[in-house]
């Protein structure tokens, strides 16, 4: 019985070909579930279509399959001509319904921080914390094995020893913040702690934001990526400068692209409430497409490479020895 299936999607409803195209042009390894996926767990053929079943009910959760990608293109291409110019480029990008405790403690690691220590970093919580879950071949190296642990519970990073451990492994101030987070959900919410954060998002984006910024090391920013990415608050954009730029450059928000402008709360809200109007209710979905096609790394992802005309070859210009001497006389 074959443990792979298709999820037989349209690459205007998920593709994941930026992903694919940012790797091979950055020359790094990259697995990724594409779109099939396989059954992980050896489980007896008896049991392997509920497991199948089940697996496909998470993948749809996961990548949020019930919301029709194609149809909300349409609508942000009608609404603003900047959109409509980059929406077959970047078709099939569309929000991830991550976990909102995982995403709670990675977006507190990318505090001043880029995605190489960020992604560092969360590898350390999961192998210092966390048991393996499985081993399986390397998809670099077939004749290796690679360990995958699963990400640490919040009353395992609520140790009181965490921020030491941490600060060791290259976690800075940052340390700190996630180990007192932790221990703030546990001694509020014990056993149910991750599953309080869930419940987030049946609150209101603002009573939503409100519970966020209550922990350490949690500002506006990090709340509205946790809110976008992990609780369905679909109309928050997270603002930073970049989005910034963007405003300025595609939106009429005034404001300079070369002089540094301080980051304020009433500036953040300017924008955002800009970006919902051009964008609807699904804003910060839009927002995810244009900040992707505003990046250095995908300036020339989707476009057809330039042709050249080929010069004529000219004559050789290699002199024998012989010219060389009827040149002299």
């Amino acid at each position: 019985m074959s443990l792979w299936h298709s999820l037989q999607l349209p690459q205007s409803q998920l593709s994941l070909a930026a992903i694919e195209w940012y790797a091979s042009n950055k020359t790094r390894p990259l697995c990724f579930i594409a779109l099939s996926f396989r059954t992980l767990s050896h489980l007896p053929t008896l049991h392997l279509s509920l497991r199948n079943a089940e697996t496909l009910v998470w993948l749809n959760d996961y990548f949020q399959l019930e919301v029709d990608l194609e149809k909300l293109y349409l609508d942000w291409a009608a609404r603003d001509k900047v959109f409509s110019s980059i929406e077959t480029r970047f078709a099939g990008i569309r929000m991830l319904r991550q976990d909102p405790w995982e995403n709670l403690i990675s977006f507190i690691c990318s505090s001043n921080n880029n995605i190489g220590r960020i992604t560092k970093m969360v590898q350390n919580l999961c192998t210092h914390y966390s048991p393996p879950l499985l081993s399986l071949a390397d998809p670099s190296d077939p004749t290796t094995e690679v360990q995958y642990h699963p990400f640490p519970s919040p009353s395992v990073l609520a140790a009181s020893n965490v921020g030491s451990t941490l600060r060791g492994l290259g976690f800075g101030y940052r340390a700190d913040f996630i180990q007192r987070t932790a221990k703030m959900l546990v001694d509020t919410h014990g056993e149910g702690a991750e599953k309080f954060l869930a419940s987030l998002r049946d609150a209101d984006t603002a009573t939503a934001r409100e519970e966020l910024l209550k922990f350490v090391g949690v500002g506006r920013k990090v709340a509205d990526c946790v809110l976008l990415m992990s609780l369905d608050k679909k109309e928050v954009i997270p603002v930073d400068t970049h989005v910034h730029q963007i405003a300025i450059k595609h939106y009429g928000l005034k404001g300079s692209l070369t002089s540094k402008t301080t980051m304020n709360p009433k500036l953040y809200e300017e924008i955002n409430s800009k970006l919902v109007t051009v964008w609807g209710d699904y804003a910060g979905w839009a927002h995810s497409v244009l900040f992707t096609s505003d990046l250095k790394a995908f300036a020339s992802y989707g476009l057809e490479a330039p042709t050249t005309t080929g010069l004529p070859t000219p004559p050789s210009t290699t002199i024998t020895k012989q010219t060389e001497e009827r040149g002299h006389r």
